[in-house]
């Protein structure tokens, strides 16, 4: 991956599918570059600005770390974020 600038990561909490299973949404961003994808398959859903040996890299990542990313999904608790965004306005 380019080395020169700084790739960052933010992820959903954990998401119930019509089929029942659970999945957490993942971003990546590089500048202007981004990449979305789903844990635990590993699937990048969506993308611009990464070449595909970067995106196979970002797929093999997800899935290779779905346990603890879907383990720290777990703690997302996206009321209790937003209740405290909105006790800092």
């Amino acid at each position: 991956m380019n080395q020169s600038q700084e790739l960052r990561m933010t992820y959903s909490g954990l998401l119930s599918q019509k089929d029942g299973k659970k999945i957490v949404r993942v971003s990546f961003e590089r500048g202007k570059d981004y990449a979305e994808g789903i844990v635990p398959t590993g699937v990048i859903e969506k993308s611009s600005g990464f070449t595909s040996e970067e995106l196979s890299q970002l797929s093999s990542y997800l899935k290779e770390n779905a346990g603890d990313l879907l383990t720290k999904a777990k703690e997302v608790n996206p009321l209790r974020s937003w209740m405290k965004q909105t006790e800092k306005s």
